[in-house]
């Protein structure tokens, strides 16, 4: 008689066999097969799919093992060496799953998208869907969670509220999309992947190829689609979106935001992201490489979008001649973007020349500037020598500023008590490299002050340069930011440097003889284009006439930019945003080692800055070009960074896992690494090498 029917105590069978359980998400329907541990897992589902005799297109299945938070994907595994035994739950469900994405101009889209690959793979799949090149700039981001909200079912339906009827966007196949969110304005054409071999005429509008070819968009589904959603800008069109949003009201905040980036070399099913759950597509690494509106439309314009969106939610900080900058151009690339595209057709030719006239000053590389052509007497490194006044701010001191005669060689500022005496020994001498560098500016006050934080054994010293002109404050402000860098004024990127902060001051210059508009134009909703805190500033007067006064002062600003083309107006969106002295800072909360009370982390493209957590001051900076390496003791959750010629540096992160830590320093080494005659690829192994931490 045979004995495979014979069950024994430990669950197994006579003949060795042994019960599997699973379940069929599809079917709702759970399923035993009999198995020995030496099937492999290809074998597994063969039977599962025999078992079930339905007819159905399961390539795209595979199995997931619940308890392990593991995809089963290396079929030829028997189930032995995955270490699987008659406990084991597994689900048979499709590795394509529908997610909800917010893009950075906070509409929303329903993607399918690949939860068995690595979040890094798979940003890179949708980055690829919507003709977003550079994938690694971008991550997922789980949605902060507003402490003021508690009712979750309102916010949710809220959200369902926008979603309107569409066909649906899968990465890498050549469906549709599902926009979610009003469409407004004129829709055109897609920017398609970058190609090195064709050249097509653009669109003056927003960069994108004009060329009917199929072949200029590649494999994307967007070619069949609708991408015009992702490269036009839609305007806020009510006051209340930007109140809804979540406003960080702290630096603790902006730190706790950060608590919810995804780790890149898990899976999302190894995350509990859940199907159809809502999760953020942002760039997380400030470093935008080769931004070039010619094949970027879509790029530019989300990018465009988070700093817009940063600005109004108030993530980072500026000043209120800033902010009436930033509306006064966000106003007129609302205008630019809702005009009829007979209007813009009349002057293609015309604005396209323009267009390609100013990108070959507003290119945006990895030190953010284009290299010049001209590169000069290569045997002198320039020098700056002028009257300067210096500052250096003490406690319980009333002493104000010093005029110094003032010499900027190489990377060192020497300053001497008249220039007679530029000869001898100077009074003060700075060596600028990994220095603080942080613009304070008012135009209308002609107050053009350089704040530096120059590192020393103990921390920080605090100096201050008031500068007379423009042109001087432009001088020695871009002499002082390749400093830090441990760059001179012989580098090539310095002229450009002067030339952009003068062009970011003349914007926010006020018409001396502004010509008064009767009455103000309906088409300007200033709470739509300002932060609350300078609606604030206005409380106590009568809210018809904090409107009249913001939006007189917002058209005053909009005629020093009325002229830009929209893809300019953008790209000096974007580049205004990076002159932000906050720009490209993301804070964590950590204990440092030796401290007693928690601090805050900043990491940038270039360095990390330990912070004062009530005020952002910087305490300390270490460049990333100082560094030996980095490592994580994952046991005590503690980051350590070694460097040349520095004490090494500890920390453990408060509220977040280290790994997110570590993952951004290795990003930006990663990052660092580019080229331009580096074909589009990406090495994933290096990016995992330098990010995992395990790998």
């Amino acid at each position: 008689m045979a004995l495979d029917g014979i069950r024994m105590p430990d669950g197994c069978y006579a003949d060795g066999t042994w019960e599997l359980k699973m379940h069929v998400t599809d079917l709702n329907r759970d399923v035993s097969l009999r198995v020995t541990g030496e099937i492999h897992i290809g074998g597994v589902m063969l039977k599962l799919v025999e078992k079930l005799d339905v007819k159905k297109d399961w390539s795209d299945h595979a199995l997931w093992w619940e308890k392990k938070k593991t995809w089963l994907l290396k079929t030829h595994w028997t189930l032995d060496k995955y270490g699987i035994q008659a406990d084991a739950r597994l689900l048979f469900t499709p590795q394509h799953k529908l997610l909800r994405l917010q893009l950075p101009n906070m509409k929303h889209m329903r993607v399918k998208v690949n939860f068995s690959d690595r979040v890094f793979k798979a940003v890179s799949d949708i980055c690829k869907t919507f003709n977003i090149r550079h994938p690694e700039e971008l991550s997922l981001l789980r949605k902060p969670r507003d402490p003021k909200k508690k009712k979750k079912k309102l916010e949710e339906a809220e959200e369902e509220a926008l979603e309107l009827e569409g066909p649906l966007l899968t990465p890498g196949s050549a469906s549709e999309i599902l926009y979610i969110g009003p469409v407004k304005g004129s829709i055109y054409s897609s920017p398609g992947l970058y190609s090195k071999t064709m050249t097509p005429t653009y669109d003056s509008r927003d960069g994108s190829p004009l060329s009917p070819t199929s072949a200029w968009f590649g494999d994307s589904p967007l070619s069949e689609g609708n991408p015009g959603i992702l490269a036009v800008s839609q305007p806020i069109t009510s006051p209340d979106i930007v109140v809804k949003m979540y406003k960080p009201q702290s630096l603790l905040d902006k730190a706790k935001i950060n608590q919810g980036w995804l780790d890149s070399s898990r899976s999302l099913m190894e995350q509990d992201v859940k199907e159809n759950e809502v999760l953020l597509l942002r760039f997380k690494y400030h470093s935008f490489f080769d931004l070039n509106p010619k094949y970027d439309a879509i790029r530019v314009n989300q990018l465009y979008e988070q700093a817009k969106w940063a600005i109004l939610l108030e993530e980072i900080e500026c000043t209120e001649e800033e902010m009436m900058m930033f509306a006064a151009l966000q106003y007129h690339i609302n205008k630019l973007s809702i005009m009829s595209s007979e209007n813009h057709m009349n002057n293609s030719e015309k604005e396209v020349d323009e267009v390609d006239a100013a990108l070959s000053d507003l290119e945006i590389t990895l030190e953010g500037g284009k290299t010049s052509n001209t590169l000069g007497d290569i045997t002198s490194i320039p020098e700056l020598a002028d009257n300067v006044k210096v500052f250096k701010p003490k406690k319980l001191t009333l002493k104000g500023y010093k005029q110094y005669w003032c010499t900027f060689k190489d990377i060192t500022i020497s300053c001497y008590k008249s220039r007679e005496e530029a000869h001898g020994t100077p009074a003060h001498q700075m060596n600028l490299r990994g220095c603080e560098v942080t613009p304070d500016v008012n135009i209308s006050g002609q107050k053009f002050n350089i704040k530096l934080l120059i590192p020393v054994a103990d921390g920080m010293n605090e100096i201050w340069l008031r500068c007379d002109t423009e042109k001087q404050y432009a001088q020695w402000m871009a002499a002082c930011r390749l400093a830090s860098k441990g760059k001179t004024m012989a580098d090539s990127s310095y002229n450009l440097e002067v030339q952009n902060i003068l062009s970011f001051l003349k914007m926010q210059h006020m018409n001396p003889d502004p010509q008064i508009i009767e009455p103000i134009t309906t088409d300007i909703n200033p709470e739509c284009l300002v932060s609350p805190r300078y609606l604030k500033k206005y409380k106590n007067k009568q809210p018809g006439f904090v409107r009249d006064l913001i939006s007189a002062r917002i058209l005053e600003a909009h005629q020093n930019v009325a002229q830009m083309s929209l893809i300019e107006a953008k790209m000096r969106f974007i580049q205004a945003w990076q002159s932000l002295p906050e720009f490209g800072i993301t804070h964590f909360l950590a204990k440092f080692q030796g401290g007693k009370k928690d601090e805050l982390i900043g990491i940038t493209y270039n360095r990390l800055i330990r912070m004062d957590a009530s005020t952002g001051d910087a305490i300390k900076t270490w460049r990333f070009s100082n560094m030996k390496q980095w490592n994580v003791n994952w046991e005590i959750k503690m980051v350590t960074v070694e460097f040349a010629d520095e004490p090494s540096l500890a920390f453990i992160c408060a509220e977040v896992d280290c790994k997110v830590v570590h993952e951004f320093i290795g990003g930006y080494i990663f990052l660092s690494t580019r080229a331009k005659d580096q074909n589009e690829s990406l090495d994933e192994e290096m990016f995992y090498k330098l990010t995992s931490g395990w790998v």
